[in-house]
């Protein structure tokens, strides 16, 4: 049963043009879309694998991993239990059926360290992909007064430091580290991944051609000394039009992966 009260409006919405259905809170909190699609393309992999969501939310990017990837086992953690129990939700919905035997929920603060962080699930060595679209608002940016919403965007001065750290705990060797954030936090993503991930590759985001970059994603290796790459910026647009540029559109809707470039 959910714990969620009865009073607390939702909605359903469809991803990968109907693929599975994501019940979200309706008027409040954060409504997952194009980040956490483009998040989901970042894992490209062949055959059985486990995958993390870290801070997963109602569980947007996760499923869209399961969707594309029918032999991908995933695992959402989520701290907030309100956001937690609406990915459980979703899971439980008539049309997600074909993904609920291959997602499960955990609630759990990412950021633990030591017995803390196994007793919450989060287990060492275990997941070939971590996944996260972490908190993105810093201290000088406007407060929402939508609580559930400033809850999913409080960003503190370590949180990547904090979130890749747990990363680099649960998985396993030569795993993928893949995030999207601020083209700001580049600087604390480098160094958060530090000695622990490698080869980083770094994709600018931009909405248009000669517009400045919104978004960035960003893969990395466990173990790798590999050097990191800034690759080509990834364009959302066609020029003259609102529409998302053919290889986009094929992201957002889960008919293409965004394969890394390097090992």
């Amino acid at each position: 049963m959910s714990d969620v009260p009865d009073r607390v409006e939702r909605t359903v919405d469809a991803f990968h043009r109907g693929g599975f259905h994501l019940v979200q809170p309706k008027g409040r909190g954060h409504r997952s879309g194009m980040d956490a699609m483009l998040l989901a393309s970042l894992v490209d992999h062949r055959g059985a694998c486990r995958v993390a969501d870290l801070g997963a939310g109602a569980g947007a990017a996760g499923m869209a991993v399961a969707s594309r990837l029918a032999d991908a086992r995933v695992t959402l953690f989520e701290r907030s239990a309100e956001m937690a129990d609406f990915a459980r939700q979703s899971l439980a919905l008539p049309d997600n059926a074909h993904l609920s035997s291959r997602v499960e929920v955990i609630e759990a603060d990412v950021t633990l360290t030591g017995k803390a962080r196994l007793a919450a699930g989060l287990a060492d060595d275990v997941f070939h992909h971590v996944i996260m679209n972490p908190p993105f608002n810093d201290a000088g940016d406007r407060r929402t007064p939508d609580a559930l919403k400033a809850e999913a965007h409080a960003m503190t001065d370590d949180l990547f430091e904090r979130w890749i750290r747990t990363a680099g705990a649960i998985m396993i060797p030569g795993g993928q580290l893949s995030l999207i954030a601020r083209p700001q936090s580049v600087g604390e993503i480098i160094a958060a991944c530090g000695r622990r991930f490698g080869g980083i590759e770094i994709t600018p985001i931009h909405p248009r051609d000669g517009e400045n970059a919104v978004r960035i994603l960003v893969t990395a290796i466990k173990g790798s000394r590999a050097r990191l790459n800034i690759r080509m910026p990834l364009v959302m647009h066609d020029e003259g039009t609102h529409k998302f540029s053919a290889f986009v559109d094929d992201l957002n809707n889960g008919r293409a992966a965004y394969p890394r470039k390097g090992s």
